[in-house]
């Protein structure tokens, strides 16, 4: 239905709701439920998708946001909060009209398993059509059990390098870990990105490895030779333990992560409890989260949040405050740390290896290499003459037919399922081990994110060492140049998942495949609402004038 512009007052189960109509675009709309979902909370919220010009380290762009309102926009986006078993029912709408950048868009909530619904998983081209600008898509998915640290972010080209980026929190009331922590809300989330003056797609076209300009920390910064713009500031009181949880939503770089003259515990890693693990320093890739508890027993003072970059600003160090933020004790004077990193012998540097779940550990499968049901072998390829990455000598390419509705549409093998030599078709219920082979592909470590499921790194890419005791279990994990990564999961979902490098250029220029699980009982597991039917005809009908 298409109205003018207007808005409508009106109630919806008993609660005051407004429908807003923008441009013939329905924003927000009812959806046939109460907002008790199984005994838990049911979630209606609105996302509108921006161009909007801003300026976190001084420097003016445009840039592709996503905001609550129409005119509030913000880099990062709106912290999106709930707990664990509860449902979240939330309206995407695209009114971006910046031709410089990409203009549809699609959301994908990072590390939420989407078990049932894939269709919500908002890969473009995997398991949907973009939403197109102008349009809205109803994002409608529970979360039965699962809680931590995630976030959401674009998942179309290269867009959420302009900004489409935000921090998803799942909270656990029955928490394992609650008696080691004082403090876990909206003020102690840490998001660091990185920052660039130009925009995605001129990061693209250059075929080049970009050069951060700023590092953003809970969406402040400063760039080298910039104003000094304020830093962001995280306020904690002495005496108190406060659970940082810290998201990693960097488009390229990777960063070193300390807090000076405090050590701190992980006790949560992509979604996954963790046996508290004390370390002083963190190296952070794309997509990674950590949830760790910083006790606050020091000197009542300013001191250095840092987060170094591994390109552009990082060369920088900290000159003039870059590549940093603040922890400010209550009491403190407002004004810029002076303190300074520990010396090189009392790092204490993560190893991913020494991360352990805390429950449920053991790698699926039989205690040693190839132990599994189904073995792949990844290589990781790049050919410079095109400056494309592949992986087993294939680069990947989009399918203008989502895979998902290609598997709906009764394709359920991989020589039958496009991109060709991109889609590998898996058994249900099934132990799968892959080993990640690095290569020659450069600019890495590459950090590879699974959808649709956590998996167990029996060999991590900083240790040649075996685990199947008891290894790390996570969603995204790091593949080094000449060396190999290996993981293992239980194919207990079924759909398209998209496994790929989430560096995102590298991702839009080839390193990527798709798992399609269980491809016969997708459609009896994963039935596509209406709405989604819809995208397809809708972004299939766009003139060159509307795209990108």
């Amino acid at each position: 239905m298409v109205f003018s512009a207007l808005v409508l007052g009106s109630l919806f189960l008993g609660f005051s709701y407004k429908l807003h109509i923008v441009h013939g675009v329905e924003v927000v709309k009812p959806h046939p439920s109460d907002t008790n979902w199984n005994g838990n909370s049911e979630h209606h919220d609105q996302l509108y998708i921006t161009n909007k010009i801003v300026a976190p380290d001084g420097f003016h762009r445009s840039t592709v946001l996503a905001g609550r309102t129409l005119h509030g926009a913000s880099f990062p986006g709106p912290l999106i909060a709930g707990r664990k078993g509860d449902r979240f029912v939330i309206n995407v709408t695209d009114v971006l009209t910046d031709p410089a950048m990409i203009r549809s868009t699609t959301i994908h909530w990072h590390g939420l398993f989407q078990k049932t619904t894939n269709y919500e998983d908002g890969v473009a081209f995997i398991s949907q059509c973009p939403i197109a600008a102008n349009h809205s898509f109803l994002y409608d998915f529970g979360v039965p059990d699962q809680a931590g640290t995630f976030w959401y972010h674009s998942h179309l080209s290269v867009q959420y390098g302009d900004g489409l980026r935000g921090p998803l929190v799942i909270y656990d009331p029955e928490d394992p870990h609650q008696d080691l922590y004082d403090v876990d809300d909206e003020s102690t989330v840490v998001t660091i990105a990185d920052w660039f003056h130009l925009t995605s797609l001129q990061l693209l076209a250059a075929l080049v490895v970009p050069s951060a300009d700023t590092t953003l920390i809970n969406g402040k910064g400063r760039y080298a030779g910039g104003p000094d713009t304020p830093l962001a500031v995280i306020q904690v009181e002495h005496g108190k333990r406060y659970r940082f949880r810290i998201i990693e939503m960097s488009f390229d770089a990777f960063h070193g992560f300390s807090i000076d003259n405090h050590n701190f515990t992980i006790i949560e890693v992509d979604g996954i409890n963790t046996e508290p693990h004390t370390v002083n320093f963190i190296e952070l890739y794309p997509a990674q989260r950590y949830s760790v508890i910083l006790h606050a027993n020091q000197v009542v003072s300013n001191y250095r949040i840092r987060a170094l970059s591994s390109t552009g600003v990082g060369a920088h160090n900290f000159t003039n405050g870059v590549n940093s933020a603040i922890l400010r004790y209550v009491g403190a004077p407002e004004e810029d740390p002076t303190t300074s990193q520990p010396p090189a012998s009392e790092v204490k540097m993560l190893r991913e290896g020494d991360l352990h779940p805390l429950e449920n550990s053991g790698a699926p499968g039989k205690p040693y290499p190839s132990g599994a049901d189904v073995i792949l072998n990844f290589t990781l390829g790049f050919d410079p003459d095109t400056v494309r990455f592949s992986i087993n000598g294939v680069v990947f390419e989009p399918p203008t037919v989502p895979v998902l509705l290609q598997i709906l549409s009764g394709a359920q093998h991989a020589q039958d399922l496009l991109p060709t030599g991109g889609v590998y078709t898996l058994p249900p219920n099934k132990v799968i081990e892959i080993n990640f082979y690095g290569g020659e592909a450069p600019s890495g470590p590459h950090p590879f994110h699974l959808h649709g499921h956590a998996f167990d790194v029996i060999r991590t890419s900083d240790s040649p060492e075996y685990n199947f005791e008891n290894p790390v279990r996570r969603d995204t994990t790091s593949v080094a140049m000449n060396n190999q990564t290996t993981i293992r999961f239980v194919t207990d979902n079924a759909g398209p998942w998209f496994l790929h490098c989430h560096i995102d250029l590298h991702l839009d220029l080839g390193l990527a495949v798709v798992l399609a699980e269980d491809t016969r009982d997708t459609k009896q597991d994963d039935p596509v609402p209406v709405d989604w039917e819809a995208l397809c005809p809708i972004y299939n009908s766009l003139t060159p004038s509307q795209l990108p």
